[in-house]
């Protein structure tokens, strides 16, 4: 083997090695983000510190209050849900599949992912909002995306959330798995 081969080698081992290391430092992560209040509109969504999107985490938080605005005032959460999704606003499908989980009164739903929420009291979380955002070995295995994951109350499991980077580096809103059917609240379980 010849010196250019050896180099070249120990170049693509340098960055193999360096990819993996990346991959690695995400898996098992865990950040937590705390909010005075929820917003109200999509200004005050991007008043917050977490708007800078500069971390796929902070995007996933974000759109936990933007699904709580969507149940309180269908308009607002729209509005919010465009901005955190970026290129890519909702389409008609997206907003029917949402109006079809609020439903019956789910609004409850994205309530259930802040600490403190649980079906004994009606999902109600106390201020400050407090949600939980964790990746693990699995988050970043496919290139300018990364699956994260946030626990909720009402699930056995975390609920998966994916987040794709544009070029400029910030974290938008892919695919969101939130929205799913969780335990009943207390006072609509008719054998509680």
């Amino acid at each position: 083997m010849g010196i250019f081969d050896r180099l070249k080698n120990a170049a693509i081992g340098s960055v193999s090695n360096a990819v993996s290391t990346a991959v690695a430092s995400v898996g098992n992560k865990r950040e937590t983000f705390t909010f005075d209040a929820l917003p109200e509109s999509v200004e005050q969504l991007q008043s917050l510190p977490q708007a800078s999107l500069d971390s796929p985490f902070k995007t996933a938080a974000l759109t936990v209050c933007a699904l709580c605005a969507y149940g309180a005032d269908k308009q607002t959460g729209i509005e919010m849900l465009n901005w955190l999704r970026g290129p890519r606003p909702l389409t008609g499908y997206d907003i029917s599949f949402l109006d079809d989980r609020f439903r019956g009164g789910k609004t409850y739903i994205p309530f259930s992912y802040f600490l403190g929420a649980t079906p004994e009291n009606d999902y109600t979380p106390k201020a400050p909002f407090t949600v939980v955002v964790e990746s693990n070995h699995t988050s970043a295995t496919e290139q300018g995306y990364m699956k994260l994951f946030i626990p909720c109350a009402g699930a056995d499991s975390p609920r998966p959330i994916k987040l794709r980077m544009k070029g400029d580096g910030r974290w938008f809103l892919w695919e969101q798995y939130l929205m799913t059917d969780i335990r009943q609240p207390k006072s609509a379980d008719p054998w509680a």
